[in-house]
């Protein structure tokens, strides 16, 4: 099938399976013309990434699991340990996410929000 057709197929748009095959995630045939020619084991890797990409790994957390996928000596605690290492930065990130929202929550709070021009947000913001 073609990049269009495999697009289609994996949810993900054509610019992003160039990149992929760009940077080595995924190795297109090429037919006699030239055009890339993606079989059914280059669909199922572009659905593997767009599901991982989707839960949040980054493009080498996606080698590195794409690599574990394809070794079939694996030990599953592998896949367990960058699955938990991602869970571990999900809850960091979300910790960081919350402290902001305490901090502009106050902010927006001290905040009267009339006609007068004086603002704490832009005072705190300019650190005043």
């Amino acid at each position: 099938m073609n990049i269009g057709q495999a697009a289609g197929r994996a949810g993900l748009p054509a610019k992003t399976i160039r990149y992929y095959e760009e940077i080595g995630l995924v190795s297109p045939t090429r037919a006699g013309n030239g055009y890339r020619d993606y079989g059914d084991s280059e669909l199922h890797r572009l659905r593997f990434l767009a599901r991982a990409r989707g839960l949040g790994f980054s493009i080498d957390e996606c080698r590195r699991l794409l690599a574990l996928w394809d070794d079939t000596d694996r030990a599953s605690a592998d896949v367990k340990h960058l699955a938990q290492a991602k869970i571990e930065a999900i809850d960091a990130k979300i910790g960081e996410l919350q402290a902001l929202r305490r901090s502009l929550a106050h902010l927006v709070s001290t905040c009267r929000g009339d006609d007068r021009p004086d603002c704490p947000i832009l005072d705190d913001l300019a650190g005043e």
